[in-house]
């Protein structure tokens, strides 16, 4: 029902609530809300920025990082709990208010209702009274005056009206001398009309009552009574002291937001801010919000009673957030207190938790570092028994293998392998440490440089295998021979041994080098087969043969050469071995020239047939006529060109010269056959062949008129091959010979295999057979040999009578040597044939 502006509902006992329509509902303020805002314990928090991204710190240390770690862990762990129980309480705490709010609208409530009550009590009590009825019926003024002051003070009312039923004040206690104005409460007299009584709050002159309007009945309704108290600061308190809520009491107008304080109990110098946080507007006439009033925030509950007239009153409840969470900032400061407390507590114990650990994490990577440096005399002393004790465990049993390893491999990197002897450059550095002692005034350093010889051909023929044993074997005979622990003996590679004797003599090195020749020429029995080797020593001694290594060993090396070149077992360093390095040296390049440049010359000895005298071959011997030397013999420099590789071009040129010589005395009528020597080198050579097809196409003569003549030695140095090789020359025509047969070591059974034409016996042999039975039994049982395996047999170095005699009685074929002729150049061996026509026939063509 509508009433003058207000809303009423009427109620079971008979009074009426005013509440506003929705329509008239003013909209929220967007600050503030319709349900209790959830604050946080801090309502001044603000979120921290964002970390500005910058250059990123790493923290090396292991420890550090730990520590960090763990307190920000803690840290985290912290402000989610404080974050959590933050809610919690908050969400309490705002709960809480609300229900305090509610328990007050409730205890206004029945405040406002007991008022009324007492009231409406104390008016019908007063409209029964007879005398008041009838002074009220007949309009006597001051007695109605009276009994309203009367009645009014005996409940301490504040205000007391009678109005006649045409709405017009007969009496007033605020105005006691002015009648006649307009009732103002017609509304709650037209619901008295109805209900028998009206309750309702209305304004009077700028103050808020609590009313009750009831008829006066005479015995009909004859008059209208009022009765009210007053709504001011003490019914504010009255009803704080019941609620402990703020209480306060605004006319907020015909639905405007020009509101007035009414009654409150906000003390005075909060006032003027809970008026300016009114005054903005938009507050609900009922329900809650939070309003910012001065540096706090209020929890206020809003309801509008029933109110006559055109002014709404409406109360207002309020809660200080700050009040209420007080013991919640004291929680608060104590959780705060206690996380520092319990993260100082964290920080310690996580550094000493760190130091546990990283204090052995830094011996292991101490220890990690000596190894990384090659230093494993330091195992890791960590008396742990977890995982870092096992790690350390671990890494010592590493150091260890890494140490047993290294030592390995350097062994293996200063030790041959195949005889477990010191390699060259563990030789090397033996005999430096030695120079140096020496030459601080020590002891006398002496090397022997020993290279095997008949090596090759025991690999060659035997295998590899064999081979290895044979060094091995040399090792340990070498080792046995010397006589201070403090000797070493070293292979240097191949068949090449070296003996350091630290503070020895030349006398004492001689010594040695007899003993380990003597151990190396005994018999040695490898795989099944007797092998048998020699061995060739050079020495030299600091500093009297050099006071550096390689001058030394290039010394030892000459004088191991010289040995070799005497067969004399072992030979002293003398400075003449490096004058003649010197010479065969330049006589190298020389010798190149003088292949340039014609400077080699062919002469040719004759071979005479000792059956019909005739000369039908030649054996070239090679010349060289030095511009400033003079005449250099083969023996000079025949081996070092073999040695060096050379021969081959030696050789290229010897065939050449002699096949424009063969065609020459083609030319003439002499049909020679010319025999050319050619070297083990000249016999692996693969281009051999191919060079005596070209040049003998070049110079349009024939292979046929060639032979070949290779020693037994050269043979033997590749036996397979140089069989293969002698097959090719055998094809393309050429004869071969054996040359020098006597002094090598091929077997018969592998003789009969080559394919040959002739066997020329040694001269060895040959020049003292006559008087030495031994040479003789062995030429001629050479001659026998020959002859049953079908092969021509020629005897070299012929120079007297008696063995031309011995030679032709014991059926030998060919004979050569100065007493037929020496090697003559081809001018004057034709003139040499054609004066020995009488006595020697010459085949002609």
């Amino acid at each position: 029902m509508r009433a003058g502006g207000a809303y009423y509902t009427a109620r079971p006992n008979g009074r009426s609530s005013a509440s506003p329509p929705e329509s008239q509902k003013s909209p929220a303020h967007p600050q503030e809300r319709h349900k209790i805002d959830r604050l946080p314990l801090n309502p001044h928090a603000t979120a921290q920025p964002a970390q500005r991204a910058g250059r990123k710190v790493r923290i090396r240390s292991l420890q550090v990082r730990i520590a960090i770690a763990f307190a920000l862990l803690l840290v985290l762990v912290q402000t989610a709990g404080l974050a959590f129980i933050n809610t919690i309480l908050t969400q309490d705490t705002n709960r809480e208010i609300e229900q305090k709010l509610a328990v007050g609208q409730a205890v206004f409530n029945l405040l406002h209702e007991e008022n009324s009550r007492q009231l409406a009590q104390s008016a019908t009590i007063l409209s029964a009274d007879f005398a008041f009825r009838e002074a009220a019926a007949t309009n006597d003024r001051d007695k109605v005056i009276a009994a309203l002051v009367n009645q009014g003070a005996r409940i301490n009312a504040d205000v007391t009206m009678l109005a006649s039923l045409e709405n017009v004040m007969i009496a007033d206690t605020l105005h006691p001398n002015d009648t006649g104005r307009a009732f103002p409460f017609v509304n709650l007299a037209a619901i008295a009309r109805e209900k028998g009584a009206a309750t309702g709050v209305a304004l009077i002159e700028g103050k808020a009552y609590d009313l009750v309007v009831v008829p006066v009945y005479a015995p009909e309704s004859i008059a209208w009574l009022a009765m009210g108290f007053v709504i001011d600061d003490k019914f504010a308190w009255r009803l704080r002291s019941l609620t402990s809520l703020d209480v306060s009491f605004w006319n907020a107008g015909a639905g405007t937001a020009d509101w007035t304080l009414l009654a409150t109990t906000m003390s005075p110098e909060k006032r003027p801010g809970l008026v300016e946080a009114i005054s903005r507007g938009g507050h609900p006439l009922a329900g809650n919000a939070t309003l910012r009033v001065g540096d706090d925030n209020y929890v206020t509950a809003f309801s509008a009673p029933g109110t006559q007239g055109r002014n709404v009153v409406v109360i207002t409840l309020q809660k200080s957030l700050a009040e209420e969470l007080a013991p919640l900032r004291k929680l608060q400061t104590i959780l705060i207190g206690l996380g520092l407390m319990s993260l100082l507590a964290t920080v310690i114990a996580s550094a000493w938790i760190a130091r546990s650990m990283t204090r052995p994490l830094s011996a292991l990577s101490r220890a990690a570092q000596k190894i990384e440096q090659g230093d494993y005399s330091h195992p890791i002393e960590i008396d742990q028994i977890d995982e870092i004790g096992r790690l350390a465990s671990a890494i010592n049993h590493m150091r260890d293998g890494i140490a047993a390893r290294e030592a390995k491999i350097g062994d293996m990197a200063n030790r041959d392998v195949l005889t477990g002897l010191p390699n060259r450059g563990l030789f090397h550095d033996r005999l430096e440490q030695a120079i140096k002692v020496s030459l601080r005034g020590g002891d006398t350093p002496t090397i022997l440089l020993m290279d095997l010889d008949g090596f090759k051909h025991v690999n060659d023929s035997l295998g590899h295998h064999v081979g290895d044993l044979l060094l091995q074997e040399i090792a340990k005979r070498c080792v046995a021979a010397l006589l201070r622990e403090s000797d070493t003996v070293a292979r240097l590679g191949g068949d090449e041994f070296a003996v350091l004797l630290p503070n020895g003599d030349l006398q004492g090195a001689q010594l040695i080098a007899r003993k380990i020749l003597s151990a190396v020429e005994q018999p040695m029995t490898l795989e099944g087969q007797q092998v048998i080797v020699g061995g060739s020593i050079g020495i030299a001694s600091c500093p009297q043969h050099g006071e550096e290594i390689h001058t030394l060993l290039r010394h030892a090396d000459m004088a191991m050469y010289a040995a070799k070149r005497s067969s004399s077992g072992y030979a002293l360093y003398d400075t003449r071995y490096d004058r003649q390095s010197r010479q065969r040296l330049s006589l190298m390049s020389e010798l190149r020239h003088a292949v340039e440049c014609d400077e080699l010359l062919l002469h040719y000895q004759p071979k005479i047939d000792l059956a019909t005298g005739a000369v039908t071959q030649v054996e070239a011997l090679v010349r060289w006529l030095h511009p400033e030397r003079g005449f250099i013999p083969p023996d000079q420099f025949i081996p070092f060109a073999e040695h060096t590789g050379y021969i081959k071009s030696i050789t290229q040129w010897v065939i050449t010269k002699v096949l424009l010589q063969l065609a020459d005395w083609r030319a003439l009528g002499l049909t020679l056959n010319v025999s050319v020597n050619i070297s083990a080198r000249d016999l692996l050579n693969p281009e051999l062949l191919a060079m005596f097809n070209a040049l003998a196409d070049q110079h349009n003569t024939w292979l046929q008129w060639l032979s070949l003549e290779v020693t037994e030695s050269a043979i033997m140095a590749d036996a397979a091959h140089a069989q293969a090789m002698l097959q090719f020359f055998r094809d393309i025509g050429l004869r071969l010979s054996i040359d020098d047969f006597g002094t090598g070591y091929s077997s018969l059974s592998y003789l009969k295999k080559l394919p040959v034409d002739e066997l020329k016996i040694d001269k060895s042999f040959v020049i003292n057979m006559a008087t030495d039975k031994d040479d003789a039994t062995i030429v001629r049982s050479t001659i026998d040999l020959g002859h049953n395996m079908g092969l021509k047999v020629v005897a070299e170095g012929v120079e007297n009578e008696a063995a031309w005699q011995m030679l032709k009685a014991w059926g030998c074929d060919f004979a050569q040597g100065y007493y037929v002729s020496a090697a003559l150049p081809p001018a004057e061996l034709v003139q040499w044939l054609r004066q020995m026509q009488p006595l020697h026939a010459v085949a002609t063509v």
